[in-house]
């Protein structure tokens, strides 16, 4: 095999790290499933399984990084690449471009998952043919990542979705939420691990006569709304392992335009709520897929010699 073809990518999760390596975003020759223990854990495992992927398949060219956050995204930054403050326990200021670059001589681009995921659904997926994708995870956390014109939006940061307040559902007052920032952000009343803290389950195991689907989709749908008018979005994906719960994105559906109430022409978007607010269309894959696009992206700018200063595909000597 021709190694000048080899790309790496991990998408850095709450729960669990996964590696690939590939001749593509779709072509995987190996990967791999890490649990998300302590920064030293991990990022060795993460760095044995690379070590042994160049053994059996040649020098990585390049490698992208799609993350929960909150990450530094800025080249210019002594931080870039560290993790900031993150809920995450023992995860503030791990640095996953450093504990790569350790052992990997090669381009390393990094991204927050979700952004890494919205360009792979823009690219690959369910946004093909669609100038703005927002893409949403409803998993460990929730997170939003925005992908126009097939490049990640900039900001100083990153969006950060999953910390909006939202209106709280009559029948919810007494949870007080378990972000440790916000209480009843999104995250914290949302997630996964919200759900569990509150009614003992996941989504997807509940009897619905707890009402739990209408108020976590309910929740949802307000979100989907702020975007809906805050980008303009072409198309919102819902992914995570939350929205594996049969039943509920059509609830985030019908949410969304209760609140907007008309007040947005949706059609101009696309022709129903079912393909305006949609699934993802690489399934789980698309964290990966977009990550891999971030390494074939650095690998491309190093060629090009783009400057140091270029969000998200930032080369590595």
């Amino acid at each position: 095999m021709d190694a000048r073809n080899v790309f790496a990518a991990i998408e850095a999760g709450g729960t669990k790290f996964m590696c690939a390596v590939g001749t593509g975003p779709l072509e995987i020759l190996a990967e791999t499933r890490i649990p998300t223990t302590s920064p030293e854990e991990t990022l060795g495992a993460v760095q044995r399984f690379f070590l042994d992927a160049q053994i059996r398949f040649g020098a990585i060219k390049a490698l992208g990084i799609g993350t929960f956050g909150p990450v530094d995204l800025d080249p210019r930054s002594p931080t870039w690449g560290h993790l900031l403050a993150t809920p995450k326990p023992g995860w503030a200021d791990a640095d996953l471009v450093g504990a790569i670059r350790q052992t990997f001589a090669c381009p390393i681009a990094i991204d927050t998952d979700v952004n890494a995921a919205a360009l792979a659904e823009q690219s690959l997926g369910a946004g093909r043919g669609v100038r703005s994708v927002v893409y949403v995870t409803v998993g460990t956390g929730i997170g939003g990542g925005v992908a126009v014109d097939d490049a990640a939006l900039p900001g100083f940061l990153h969006p950060e979705m999953g910390h909006l307040r939202v209106r709280r559902d009559p029948r919810d007052a007494a949870f007080a939420g378990i972000c440790p920032f916000h209480g009843d952000c999104l995250e914290g009343l949302a997630s996964g691990p919200a759900i569990q803290a509150r009614w003992g389950s996941p989504l997807d195991q509940l009897d619905d006569a707890l009402g739990a689907q209408s108020i976590i989709g309910g929740y949802l749908g307000e979100l989907a709304a702020a975007i809906a008018l805050l980008f303009s979005a072409g198309r919102v994906v819902f992914g995570g392992g939350v929205m594996s719960c049969e039943g509920l994105l059509p609830i985030v559906r019908s949410s969304m335009a209760r609140l907007l109430n008309g007040y947005l022409p949706l059609k101009r978007a696309a022709p129903s709520l079912d393909e305006y607010i949609v699934a993802p269309g690489l399934g789980t894959r698309s964290g990966i897929a977009g990550s891999m696009l971030l390494g074939m992206r650095a690998d491309a700018a190093a060629k090009r010699s783009i400057p140091r200063g270029e969000r998200s595909i930032q080369s590595i000597p």
